[in-house]
């Protein structure tokens, strides 16, 4: 992917990346999340890395050799924080200062939006269902934006 990332938490979700796709074929996959330059893959607790890892990473060279695309291309979202200035302010932090960091551990923080005082963010990849996650977005995320943007009260998880 040349930007952002895209996470298919399920079959059913991967129709516009034919990688996700592939990798759902293999017996085990449970989630595919992508990013610029990695490939995470979530498995069913029942099953073992040992076994799965060989066709994973198969699929991932066979469809890399192929030349399709990662993900099909996306009409862009609208941006939720177009004409509110506090809202840009506050995607730009989470763009910059907390992306990143959340990038290192496998996972991603999308901005859903800001409303009396609450931001709404979605977590993705590694981060969702991660113990620490809630304690991340306290401690860490919301934090971080009080600091920086006085009208933030709270950020939130959501769907």
């Amino acid at each position: 992917m040349a930007d952002g990332t895209a996470d298919f938490p399920s079959p059913d979700t991967a129709d516009r990346s034919p990688l996700a796709a592939r990798l759902f074929g293999v017996e085990g996959v449970a989630g595919v999340f992508l990013g610029a330059d990695f490939v995470s893959v979530a498995k069913r607790a029942a099953d073992d890395w040992d076994r799965l890892a060989p066709p994973v990473a198969r699929e991932i060279e066979a469809h890399f050799e192929s030349g399709a695309p990662a993900v099909e291309e996306d009409v862009a979202a609208e941006d939720d924080a177009a004409g509110d200035p506090v809202a840009a302010q506050i995607r730009e932090l989470i763009d910059t200062r907390i992306r990143p960091s959340v990038a290192q551990d496998g996972g991603d923080i999308v901005f859903r939006g800001f409303e009396d005082g609450i931001v709404r963010v979605s977590l993705q990849g590694a981060c969702v269902g991660c113990p620490s996650s809630s304690a991340t977005l306290k401690m860490g995320v919301e934090n971080l934006l009080k600091f920086y943007v006085p009208d933030v009260t709270g950020v939130e998880a959501v769907q």
